[in-house]
């Protein structure tokens, strides 16, 4: 699990985008699972969490057309 001290879309995206599944937790923000490359919303999500995830899996789809 990699804890973010920072919400830094592009510095979670990359970190989503090389391990590809797993659990991160961003401070102020609250704890996210990712799967196949994607963040993933959580079972209880708030406004916070939809705005965090939309975030985040557009910083990955720009990595991803970039590369």
């Amino acid at each position: 699990m990699r804890m973010f001290k920072q919400y830094l879309p592009k510095l979670v995206a990359k970190h989503v985008s090389r391990l590809f599944s797993g659990r991160l937790y961003i401070d102020g923000r609250g704890g996210y699972e990712f799967y196949n490359g994607l963040l993933k919303l959580p079972v209880k999500a708030e406004q916070r969490h939809f705005k965090t995830v939309k975030e985040v899996n557009m910083e990955i789809r720009r990595l991803k057309e970039a590369a």
